[in-house]
């Protein structure tokens, strides 16, 4: 295997280091206090990401994720949203690259039909709008996508849709105009052939925001809701792909995702790891600085050995994507999912030990880290779903030595 970027790949990712530092890391705490300001409960779009996104789309850091958009591969992309990862909370959206607009996009590319493309994704590949995923509900454990129980039924040239979503991420800003909606359109059908979906703009009478889900107590500006759907009706059309096609969709688009989300985790856990180490080298206990206490040591080598096999595990899968697809990597994409973000908190809980009560403070990005790297554990599937797939393909492995 040769992870050695290519000269492009090389300059990109020169200049993305180029941008977080000259950029992305001042913005943060103009980010945040202008968020402070009006209270986390506000979730207008702070002006200076649009500073940021057209900073980045001066310098070529566009959509990036994609291939055909940005022309590197997945292997190449991961560095670059490695990079990203030091600042997750605006550097996805400052280059186009963020959750769940990515997720969407690629889905849309995919399944959508040219009036999509021309009303939902070209909009959202220029970062004018947002969107929504609304797969999981409160009712259901919705890890298993089998358990989905709102309704999609057809009535002539529309479709009925009832149910309630939640952890819908990005649903709060008032840019987010449509939601990729995951429904049963045949509740009697084979059990991967009951879903569908459907795309539902957020002005659709029936729809309703009830309330925003803060994450450790962290209000997200995008938002993570809660929505419910009473009789909302959307013409036939806006349906992806076909009839029954939604869970064939949901592994289409939750493959690539889970792995950016990992890419992601890499770089907060190295810029946990960046804190920890500054950190030790300027503070003194016991007469000596925290960098010559054994402990310490021990916390800061443990963190770099974990984060390079992490990483090394995350390029794997990712070549294994370029090269078979992302079925093809399926359990790689399982295995590192719960690898990566086990590996951020980890680290970022080492970070915040060493330091003390500023680790749990605001005084850092360590606290929201933990709340973030946490939060991975469940979101696009939970652990146990994924160490589920990793052990049945284990155990259905031919081995040349079973003694």
């Amino acid at each position: 295997m040769d992870f050695a970027l290519s000269a492009k790949a090389e300059d990109v990712c020169a200049r993305a280091w180029d941008f977080m530092r000259e950029h992305v890391f001042p913005a943060e705490p103009v980010y945040e206090a202008w968020r402070a300001e009006r209270g986390y409960d506000n979730h207008e779009h702070p002006p200076v990401l649009e500073e940021l996104k057209a900073e980045a789309r001066k310098r070529g850091l566009w959509n990036l994720f994609h291939h055909e958009l940005g022309g590197l591969t997945n292997l190449e992309y991961a560095s670059v949203a490695e990079i990203t990862g030091w600042s997750p909370t605006i550097a996805p959206e400052s280059m186009n690259v963020g959750a769940p607009d990515t997720g969407n996009m690629e889905t849309l590319m995919l399944f959508g039909t040219p009036e999509h493309k021309e009303r939902w994704l070209n909009p959202l590949l220029e970062g004018e709008i947002r969107s929504g995923f609304a797969m999981t509900e409160p009712d259901v454990a919705s890890s298993d996508a089998r358990n989905i129980q709102t309704s999609i039924v057809r009535d002539g040239d529309e479709y009925v849709i009832n149910g309630r979503k939640w952890w819908t991420s990005g649903a709060a800003d008032p840019r987010c105009q449509i939601f990729i909606v995951m429904g049963k359109t045949d509740p009697d059908g084979p059990p991967h052939r009951q879903q569908s979906m459907v795309l539902v703009p957020r002005d659709t009478p029936g729809l309703e925001i009830i309330r925003h889900l803060p994450v450790f107590g962290y209000q997200d500006q995008h938002g993570h809701s809660e929505l419910r759907f009473t009789d909302v009706r959307v013409p036939v059309s806006n349906i992806l792909s076909g009839e029954g096609d939604g869970f064939m969709i949901a592994q289409a688009r939750l493959g690539p995702g889970r792995i950016h989300h990992c890419m992601r985790a890499i770089g907060m856990a190295e810029r946990a790891l960046a804190l920890m180490v500054e950190r030790t080298k300027n503070r003194v206990a016991f007469g000596r600085p925290l960098a010559e206490q054994g402990t310490v040591r021990e916390a800061i080598a443990l963190s770099r050995i974990e984060i390079d096999q992490a990483r090394l595990y995350v390029l794997k899968t990712a070549d294994l994507i370029d090269r078979y697809g992302a079925k093809g990597a399926r359990t790689e994409i399982s295995a590192i999912k719960v690898a990566a973000p086990k590996v951020a908190l980890d680290v970022i809980d080492r970070a915040i030990q060493v330091h003390g009560g500023a680790g749990v403070s605001n005084d850092t990005v360590l606290a929201r880290f933990y709340a973030s790297a946490r939060t991975l554990r469940i979101v696009d599937g939970p652990d146990a779903v994924h160490i589920r797939g990793v052990a049945k393909e284990e155990l259905a492995r031919e081995r040349p030595f079973s003694g």
